[in-house]
């Protein structure tokens, strides 16, 4: 095929069309679509400490003995090391056959091997299946963080990932709830936790009609040269936004910058300038806050139950209140997302849950233990939609997805480690000690972050890059 002369100026140009583009009823649409699509797989990954109970009970996970740790943490180190192989071995595939593609087969992927893992009979074969659905959920996560940046303009990028963050979060306490009702009983003779687990499966029933809703990115299709699919997509985009606006005209396309290189990335590239920093600065911002977001997050319960000295049953019911503030945090970013630096954000989250976590480890009283474990589910989720922005504006389009997956996949190694290290300093230092880790893990982040992170707000995704 004949290289098009005129590809640069006819890239920048749609690149400019999208970059201009008001915030009307039909951008916000895809990135709601999208983010439902990412419910599914938030609800897979939460059910996780939920289900281990009814496992326990249906003798599954009491006698796999591969495990040196027992069986849950089988279970939860085979989550996580399927989040680590789908991120890591397979981020690229979205790079490579295109964010729409990828985001409706990974879903499908891991709807499938969670419906399979309903049925199984014994702890290694749930295990197995439960790795094989990680794969599925850390390709997806790494898709569409990276599908909703090319997606929208870059003046609402922030507020696209605080409202996708918001929807997402949304099933964290639905998911508790209904593990609550259905994990103690068996409904028709079927075990709650495949109750659960099955519920967890329905997302292959919505994945068409998102895809048929959601076009491929325009970016990714500019890169892969295909220039006459991606003026296609963008010229859809725009008369839809134009019927939003009572047909009024669009405002006058700028100049835009377009990326530089080889169309065709290589995960080399990230370590090479300008971008070796950057992926050293993510890699151990990814390292460490997963021992503030899980560290709390999936210790809650005991962490109250020691603090004041209740049964650990009546801690889940303070858990679950707590559990219910988790789509504030991103829900009031969208009020600040996109009027201050996402580093500064990044930091200030990080800051926050230092400072209350070590408030939360000095209280006594069920109230005040509360309001500060609310305030750190806040903070945590803060963090959690300033970064999946953030990480996905620091690389071009060629090696986003690549990127993006490679320094996620070190939260996934942490994360596996993450509950043995809280559990020793929970041993050794009490409520106390957990914190008072979480807070230097949240100090290393604040130097990563506010040391070596550039600027992104406002900017075109192309213009960062470099």
């Amino acid at each position: 095929m004949t290289p098009d002369q005129n590809g640069p100026e006819r890239a920048s140009a749609i690149l400019a069309r999208l970059d201009r583009l008001p915030g009307t009823r039909h951008l916000w649409l895809l990135v709601t679509l999208l983010s439902l699509g990412g419910v599914f797989e938030f609800y897979d990954l939460f059910m996780t400490a939920y289900v281990i109970p009814g496992l326990m009970k249906a003798g599954l996970l009491t006698n796999v003995a591969v495990s040196i740790f027992g069986g849950p943490a089988l279970f939860v180190a085979a989550t996580f090391s399927g989040l680590f192989i789908g991120t890591f071995a397979f981020g690229y595939v979205a790079d490579k056959y295109g964010r729409r593609a990828i985001f409706t087969y990974s879903m499908l992927w891991y709807c499938a091997a969670t419906l399979i893992m309903a049925f199984q009979n014994t702890g290694l074969g749930v295990s197995l299946w439960r790795l094989i659905a990680g794969v599925g959920i850390g390709v997806e996560l790494v898709t569409i963080d990276t599908y909703i940046s090319e997606l929208v303009p870059k003046a609402m990028r922030g507020r696209a990932f605080a409202l996708n963050q918001t929807v997402q979060f949304c099933v964290v306490p639905i998911v508790a709830f209904i593990a609550y009702l259905l994990v103690p009983i068996s409904p028709f003779g079927f075990d709650g936790w495949r109750w659960v687990v099955l519920i967890g499966s329905i997302g292959a029933l919505f994945v068409w009609f998102i895809r048929r809703a959601v076009p491929e990115s325009p970016r990714w299709l500019i890169n892969q040269g295909r220039l006459d699919e991606a003026e296609a997509v963008t010229g859809v985009i725009e008369n839809r936004i134009v019927a939003d606006l009572g047909g009024a005209p669009l405002p006058t396309p700028a100049s835009h910058a377009v990326e530089k290189g080889e169309p065709r990335g290589r995960l080399g590239e990230i370590f090479e300038r300008p971008y070796r920093s950057r992926t050293i600065m993510l890699m151990v911002f990814q390292f460490f806050q997963t021992f503030g977001y899980y560290g709390f997050a999936a210790w809650v319960p005991t962490l109250i139950a020691q603090q004041v000295g209740i049964k650990l049953g009546a801690s889940l019911l303070y858990s679950f209140i707590i559990a219910i503030a988790n789509p504030f945090g991103p829900l009031l970013a969208i009020g600040f997302a996109d009027k201050f630096e996402r580093k500064w954000q990044l930091v200030g989250a990080a800051c926050c849950i230092g400072i209350f976590g070590m408030l939360f480890a000095s209280q006594t009283t069920m109230p005040w233990l509360i309001l500060f474990g609310i305030l750190i589910t806040l903070s945590n989720n803060v963090l959690s939609y300033s970064f999946h922005s953030y990480q996905t504006e620091l690389f071009p389009t060629r090696v986003r997805a690549r990127a993006v997956g490679f320094t996620y996949s070190l939260s996934r190694v942490s994360a596996i480690f993450a509950s043995f290290i809280i559990a020793f300093f929970l041993q050794l230092g009490g409520t106390k000690g957990v914190f008072t880790l979480i807070a230097f893990a949240m100090a290393v982040v604040v130097v990563a972050i506010g040391g070596w992170g550039p600027r992104t707000r406002g900017r075109e995704l192309e213009e960062i890059s470099g």
